[in-house]
C-alpha cells in the first residue's frame, strides 16, 4: 500500500520571527574571491545572471538561539520500503528518507530546527533535501511555507504538489514528489515557468544533507572537479587532493565545495555511502546536469559550524544536483517556456569492499552498475514522461498555501490580459493576506495607502506612475532600486523627501534616506577602498538621518554601523550605538549590535574593551557563514590566551 498522510512532528524548533520590514536593496552577499577568474573562467560566462539585489523580499533574521518543543507540520509519503517525510511549512524540505530493507535514515535528520545566516534572506536550517531556486545561495522560500496539495493522476497514482511563484525571477515552480508501490526510489519531478516574455536567468539546485562517518565514501561519474575552498576555484582530482582522497569527507582538512565535472553524454548521478555501502543516491534527467559534493572539513571550525547548526550532534556532508555544471552559473529560460525534470532518490547498496577501494575508478564502476539496478535509465525517462502529463492536472485535495503574492501577480495578469499561470498551480484569492491588502487597493480602485512590503515588476511600476502621491513615489524607487536601475531610483527617492511635507510617513522618510545612504555605500566602493570621500561622507550622513527617524529600528541600525564601519567612521559608529541598551543580552539584535560596538572599539585601538567584550562573551544567532571577525577580534585584542571554541567560525 501507498499513502500520503498530512501529520505532524514534534521538533525542538529556533522560532522564525516576523520578517523583516526593509526592503533587500543592497548587492548579495559576495565570495571572497572572483568566481570568474582562474579555471573557472573556462565554464562560459560566469557573470551572466546574478541579480541586482534580493528586492522584493525582506530578510528573515528575527530568529535566536533558544530551540522551543513544536508540532512541525509535515506529509509523508510511505510505501513498503520508503518513508519519505515534507515540511511544507519550511520550503517543502524532504526531512526524511527512511530506507526500511536496510533500517537506515538515507538524509541527516536532526531533531532541531536550529536557525543560522547562510540563506540569500538569512533563515536557513541543516538538514534533509531542500530546493533552492532564483540565484547562488539558498532559496528565498527555504524558509517558507508553500503551496501544497494532492494530484490524483489518471494512471492510479497519487502526487505530493508543492508549488510557488517566486517572486524575484517572476516565476512559477513546482516540486511533484510520489512513490508508487514496491518501489526503491522517491521520484521528485520539478518544472519551472517563465510566464513572462524575455529570458530570465534560472538557478536550480537540489541539496541533500546526507550522515557523515568515518568510513562515508561519495561517488560521482567523473574524474575531476571545480573545487572552491572559500579561496579560490581550481581544477583537481577530488580523489588525490592535498594529498588525500576527498572523496570520503571525514578525510578533508577544511570546507570545501567538489563540483563533479559530470561528461555530458554519462547518466546524472552522485552517492553517498557508509561503511556498508549504504547511502543515498541522487540520480535524474539530463536536464539536472551538475552534481556536487560539500563538505566542512575536520577543522576546529568546521566542527564548530555543524554543532552551531545541529545541537543535538550528528555530523553531516551535501550531496547536490543543479541545472549548471556549478553554482556560479546561470541559465537562460526563454520567456513563456519551461523547464522540467525528474530526480530520484533511494539506497544503491552498494558492495562495501568495491565502493571504499583506493581505486577511484573502480569504485564508480560499480556505483554506476548499482545505481542502473536501482533504477536504470530509460525507467527514469519514462518516470520522467509520466510526470510530464501529469504536471498541469489540478490539484483535487488542498492541504496548505503559501504567501498570497502568487494570487495578487494572478490579479494583476488578468487585468493587464497577460496569459494566466499553468493550471496545475494555482493562486487562488484565499491566499492573499494582509500583506497584499494596499496592493489590492491599487488594482481595483487605483488608490495607494501605502505598504510594508511589495511585489515587483513593470505591471505595477506602471500603476504607481500613474498617482501623485508621496507614497506611490517611495515605493516607484523601491522598484527601480531593486531592479538595479540607481540612477532613476537616485532621483526618485530625492522627489519623495521633496513631498515629505504633503504625506510622506515617518517610516518612508527614513527608508528614503536609507535608499540614498546604499546609493551612496555602492559608490564608495567595499570596504572604503577606492571610493570617493563624498561618497563615504554622503554614506554616512543619510544614515545617520535615517536611524534619527525610525530610533527603535534595530535591523537599519545594524546595516548602518556596517557601512559607517566600512566608511572608515567609527567615531560616528559609536555615536549612533549610544543609544542602544546593552544590558538585556535577549533583547533583539543584542548579539550583532555587541559585536559591531567591539568593532568599532577596535577600529579606534581601544583593545582593552574589546578584550572585556569578548571575554564576557559575544552569540551572534545570525553570524554570517564565512564571516570570522570573532576571531580577528579575538588575536587583535586578547594576547597569549587560546581562541575559546565557540569563537571559531574558520572554514578555510
Amino acid at each position: 500500500m501507498v499513502s500520503i498522510t498530512a501529520s505532524s512532528r514534534r521538533l525542538k524548533v529556533a522560532p522564525l520571527g516576523p520578517d523583516g520590514t526593509l526592503p533587500l536593496l543592497g548587492p548579495l552577499p559576495e565570495t571572497p574571491y572572483d568566481p570568474a577568474s582562474g579555471a573557472a573562467a573556462g565554464l562560459g560566462d560566469i557573470g551572466y545572471g546574478y541579480p541586482p539585489s534580493l528586492h522584493p523580499y525582506t530578510a528573515q533574521d528575527g530568529y535566536g538561539r533558544t530551540l522551543e518543543d513544536r508540532e512541525v507540520e509535515t506529509v509523508v509519503l510511505e510505501n513498503a520500503l520508503l518513508r519519505a517525510v515534507f515540511l511544507p511549512g519550511w520550503g517543502g524540505r524532504l526531512w526524511e528518507l527512511f530506507d526500511k530493507r536496510s533500517g537506515k535514515q538515507l538524509l541527516h535528520t536532526p531533531g532541531t530546527l536550529q536557525l543560522a545566516n547562510f540563506a540569500l534572506r538569512n533563515a536557513w536550517f541543516a538538514g534533509g533535501i531542500e530546493w533552492n531556486i532564483g540565484t547562488r545561495g539558498h532559496s528565498p522560500t527555504t524558509c517558507a511555507p508553500l503551496h501544497h496539495g494532492i494530484v490524483r493522476g489518471p494512471d492510479g497514482q497519487d502526487v505530493l504538489r508543492f508549488w510557488e511563484y517566486e517572486r524575484m525571477r517572476g516565476v512559477v515552480f513546482q516540486v511533484d514528489a510520489w512513490l508508487p508501490e514496491d518501489s526503491p526510489v522517491l521520484f521528485v519531478s520539478v518544472r519551472i515557468t517563465n510566464p513572462q516574455d524575455h529570458d530570465v536567468p534560472m538557478y536550480w539546485w537540489s541539496n541533500a544533507a546526507v550522515p557523515q562517518t568515518p568510513g562515508s565514501r561519495v561517488l560521482a561519474p567523473a574524474a575531476t572537479a571545480y573545487s572552491s575552498d572559500y579561496s579560490s576555484i581550481t581544477v583537481v582530482d577530488p580523489s588525490r587532493y592535498e594529498g588525500r582522497d576527498c572523496t570520503w569527507p571525514a578525510r578533508n582538512r577544511h570546507a570545501n565545495d567538489f563540483f563533479f565535472d559530470v561528461p555530458e553524454a554519462a547518466r546524472k548521478w552522485v552517492l553517498t555511502a557508509d561503511d556498508d555501502g549504504d547511502g543515498l543516491a541522487m540520480l535524474s534527467t539530463d536536464r539536472l546536469r551538475g552534481r556536487k559534493l560539500f563538505v566542512w572539513g575536520t577543522s576546529e571550525g568546521g566542527r564548530h559550524w555543524q554543532r552551531w547548526l545541529t545541537p543535538d550532534g550528528g555530523e553531516y556532508a551535501e550531496i547536490q544536483a543543479g541545472l549548471a555544471q556549478t553554482q556560479f552559473q546561470h541559465l537562460p529560460l526563454p520567456g513563456g517556456s519551461s523547464w522540467s525534470w525528474t530526480e530520484a532518490y533511494g539506497n544503491t547498496a552498494l558492495d562495501p569492499a568495491l565502493a571504499h577501494t583506493e581505486d577511484w575508478s573502480t569504485a564508480v564502476a560499480h556505483g554506476g552498475e548499482r545505481v542502473d539496478e536501482l533504477l536504470d535509465r530509460a525507467a527514469l525517462e519514462e518516470a520522467h514522461r509520466a510526470a510530464e502529463a501529469r504536471m498541469d492536472l489540478p490539484v483535487e485535495e488542498v492541504l496548505g498555501h503559501g504567501h498570497g503574492w502568487g494570487a495578487l501577480e494572478t490579479l494583476v495578469r488578468q487585468e493587464s490580459g497577460l496569459p494566466s499561470f499553468p493550471t496545475g498551480t494555482p493562486f487562488p484569492e484565499s491566499s492573499l493576506s494582509a500583506e497584499q491588502e494596499p496592493w489590492l487597493a491599487l488594482l481595483r480602485d487605483g488608490t495607494f495607502p501605502g505598504a510594508a512590503t511589495q511585489p515587483a515588476g513593470r505591471l505595477w511600476e506602471e500603476r504607481l506612475a500613474a498617482l501623485d502621491d508621496p507614497a506611490a513615489v517611495i515605493h516607484r524607487a523601491f522598484m527601480a532600486h531593486g531592479a538595479g536601475r540607481v540612477d532613476e531610483a537616485r532621483a526618485l527617492y530625492l522627489e519623495a523627501l521633496d513631498l515629505a511635507t504633503t504625506g510622506l510617513t515617518v517610516r518612508d522618510t527614513a527608508l528614503a534616506h536609507r535608499g540614498l545612504a546604499l546609493i551612496a555605500r555602492g559608490r564608495a566602493g567595499v570596504v572604503g577602498v577606492g571610493g570617493t570621500k563624498d561618497a563615504r561622507r554622503e554614506t554616512v550622513a543619510h544614515y545617520r538621518t535615517a536611524c534619527a527617524h525610525v530610533p527603535d529600528d534595530r535591523r537599519l541600525l545594524a546595516e548602518a554601523l556596517e557601512a559607517v564601519l566600512e566608511a572608515g567612521e567609527p567615531e560616528e559608529a559609536l555615536a549612533l550605538l549610544s543609544g542602544a541598551p546593552f544590558e538585556d543580552p535577549t533583547a533583539f539584535f543584542h548579539g550583532r549590535l555587541l559585536l559591531l560596538r567591539a568593532r568599532a572599539l577596535h577600529a579606534l585601538g581601544r583593545t582593552q574593551e574589546v578584550a572585556e567584550i569578548l571575554k564576557a562573551g559575544i552569540e551572534v544567532p545570525d553570524l554570517r557563514e564565512g564571516v570570522n571577525v570573532l576571531r580577528e577580534l579575538w588575536e587583535a585584542a586578547v594576547s597569549g590566551e587560546p581562541l575559546p571554541v565557540e569563537y571559531d567560525f574558520t572554514m578555510t
